[in-house]
């Protein structure tokens, strides 16, 4: 496959971050009928308990409008406000924020965010004093940061998936005593993706995608599938990494494992890789039998 020059997650992003400006604009519209005429005027309520309330109520509300994921996924209503509350203040919502809420005051889960919310809100409101910073034009930017984070995730379970999918379709088709996993595994302290068991002995598949070519990323990359391959070996499991990077550095004549999956292409690109994926897959049908 040729290089891709253009950036293709921004562009996928991009227009995600469109269609969630109607949750922003619903936002808005909300705050319009506790007579807010901004954001801005909202984060700078004095009154603790009337901004608390307003939290609450909003997200308690029930709303047609919905907020897509990296993947272009709806959001739960729920998930969906709480991500869109801690995105506007400018924190995460899962990273940061979810941990902290077990020791927040509160009877119900809507009671803890609302304070936790509301104690944020305090604290970045003297940090961003002007409109502009909660208009569409900031929030657009915040959302597009949030998004492409969770994207990288998102990606790398639907390669995940395509690869079990695959899997299970060949071992039905030819009627072998295979069991693939539901989810990942975890051998000593290396995860794998995916494991297939049969009575001869077990497969395990790390898969690996990354985007860009350079940094210092790129060497914990390599670093990464060479250890995964080593730690399975050792506990006398066949290993068969899959790597789907554009640009990769590493020497496949090294690694530890003669099985292996590598396709040069960007992660973006799933329309085009999911077919050699497959074939790629059905090739290791020799494997799968010895393993039956």
């Amino acid at each position: 496959m040729d290089f891709v020059l253009h950036n293709l997650r921004l562009k996928e992003l991009v227009t995600i971050v469109q269609e969630n400006k109607a949750f922003y604009d619903d936002f808005v519209s909300f705050l319009q009928g506790y007579e807010y005429a901004t954001v801005l005027e909202f984060i700078q309520e004095p009154s603790d308990e009337k901004a608390q309330e307003v939290i609450s109520q909003f997200l308690y509300r029930k709303s047609d409008v919905t907020l897509y994921d990296g993947l272009l996924r709806p959001y739960t209503n729920s998930k969906a406000k709480w991500y869109f509350l801690a995105w506007l203040l400018r924190d995460a919502a899962t990273q940061r924020l979810q941990p902290l809420l077990k020791n927040m005051p509160g009877s119900s889960a809507v009671e803890k965010k609302t304070y936790l919310l509301n104690e944020i809100r305090k604290f970045v409101e003297p940090l961003f004093p002007e409109s502009a910073s909660w208009e569409w034009a900031a929030v657009s930017e915040i959302m597009l940061t949030r998004l492409e984070g969770s994207r990288r995730a998102l990606k790398g379970t639907l390669f995940e998936e395509l690869v079990r999918r695959n899997l299970r379709q060949i071992i039905e088709e030819n009627h072998l005593s295979l069991t693939v996993s539901k989810g990942e595994v975890r051998i000593s302290d290396e995860t794998y993706d995916v494991q297939v068991e049969g009575a001869s002995g077990t497969a395990l598949f790390p898969i690996k995608t990354r985007e860009t070519m350079g940094g210092g990323h790129a060497l914990l990359f390599t670093r990464d599938i060479y250890q995964s391959i080593y730690t399975a070996v050792e506990k006398g499991y066949v290993c068969i990494p899959v790597v789907i990077a554009e640009s990769w550095g590493g020497n496949l004549d090294d690694l530890r494992s003669e099985l292996y999956i590598y396709i040069q292409a960007n992660p973006n690109q799933m329309a085009e890789i999911e077919p050699i994926l497959r074939q790629k897959l059905r090739e290791l049908l020799p494997v799968l039998q010895e393993l039956a």
